[in-house]
């Protein structure tokens, strides 16, 4: 069995989608399925991850021109024509039909799944948001949306099915082994982990580090970013002037979430290792995608969503602080635990090993 995966990181667009894709992928070594990644050489990418994990990787040359398909990322993130790069997957197809070919990224639809699709067997799509068509065999939706169910239909074929929810996260097993063996939090705001996003934060962990700095009730920060992030040797400067932990480019994420009594970050695809794990959370939205799935976890008391960071000031991180209370850390706690059980990869993996997924 060979699956294929369509994915790209950069410095803008982070790492969400190649991290989630990485995770099934893992998943799918483990029951000896044939595994090649097609990536764009994206600036702050972070390719050689995959190589280091023995994966094969096909690199696409960097591409300059800008194309809107309708989100955040994809202006200033894309990689070409949706025609041209699907020219380009197909020929690092080399004429080999996969089973399956997963693709993750924003820039890429229904043109490019109609150019693709003669050239494998099954094709499934990993999406956040349902608002553009797609012609694929499978979709998959892991965030929390009570209107994904009836919303999707209209933007897929008759014939594809959905896996949408939270039971479908795709988080790595590391979590689901904490999780096994997590102790129970105190609640209380001892320890705060700040973590935006891999790539470029926008300046938001150093505004949220003086927030903290400000709140001064914390015993012991930890603060974690991408290699990529500019801001690193101000943040670095920081971290030791006010004795903090500084983390780059961590593989021990499961370890520090789960020692963590509150975390503050973005509203992406960490959303779900958080809850995994039931780590409260002071979310800031850093992109247009996230702010449907921050809106709906905040409305069903998972998290407190602290709205666009271009809104925010140090003293508003501040302020939260202050306001939370131990019941509100404990019913944050809870609700995000029951919402994500850490079986997601599992589950998706052992469907497309056995090719048998729900209907829709």
């Amino acid at each position: 069995m060979k699956v294929v995966f369509r994915v790209d990181s950069s410095v803008c667009m982070g790492s969400g989608h190649l991290i989630r894709c990485l995770t099934l992928a893992e998943a799918l070594h483990e029951r000896g399925v044939q595994l090649h990644f097609i990536c764009r050489n994206h600036k702050g990418n972070l390719i050689n991850l995959l190589r280091q994990k023995a994966f094969h990787v096909t690199v696409i040359p960097a591409f300059i021109r800008t194309e809107t398909s309708g989100s955040a990322d994809s202006t200033i993130c894309s990689c070409a024509s949706q025609q041209q790069d699907a020219k380009e997957s197909i020929n690092a197809l080399n004429k080999e039909m996969p089973d399956w070919l997963v693709v993750d990224h924003y820039s890429l639809g229904i043109e490019w799944e109609q150019q693709i699709r003669p050239h494998v067997k099954q094709l499934i799509v990993l999406d956040d948001f349902p608002n553009r068509r797609h012609d694929c065999d499978f979709l998959l939706d892991q965030n929390y949306s009570p209107d994904g169910a009836q919303l999707y239909p209209q933007f897929v074929p008759e014939t594809c099915k959905l896996l949408l929810g939270p039971h479908y996260t795709l988080l790595r097993k590391e979590f689901r082994l904490i999780r096994q063996q997590l102790k129970p939090r105190n609640h209380q705001v001892k320890r705060v982990l700040v973590f935006f996003t891999a790539g470029n934060d926008q300046g938001e962990t150093l505004k949220a580090m003086k927030g903290v700095e400000l709140f001064g009730q914390a015993k012991r920060v930890d603060v974690v970013v991408g290699q990529s992030n500019p801001d690193n040797p101000e943040i670095i400067k920081k971290c030791r002037e006010l004795n903090w932990e500084y983390h780059c480019q961590v593989n021990y994420m499961p370890k520090l979430i789960a020692e963590a009594d509150l975390v503050i970050g973005g509203g992406g695809s960490s959303n779900w290792e958080r809850c995994a794990l039931g780590l409260p959370a002071l979310v800031t939205i850093l992109a247009e995608n996230q702010a449907p799935i921050a809106h709906a976890l905040d409305q069903a008391g998972i998290i407190d969503n602290l709205g666009w960071n271009t809104g925010l000031q140090p003293s508003d991180y501040e302020k939260a602080l202050k306001n939370i209370n131990s019941q509100h850390l404990a019913e944050m706690s809870e609700k995000a635990f029951r919402l994500v059980d850490a079986n997601g990869a599992e589950r998706v993996a052992a469907m497309l090993f056995s090719n048998q997924l729900p209907t829709k």
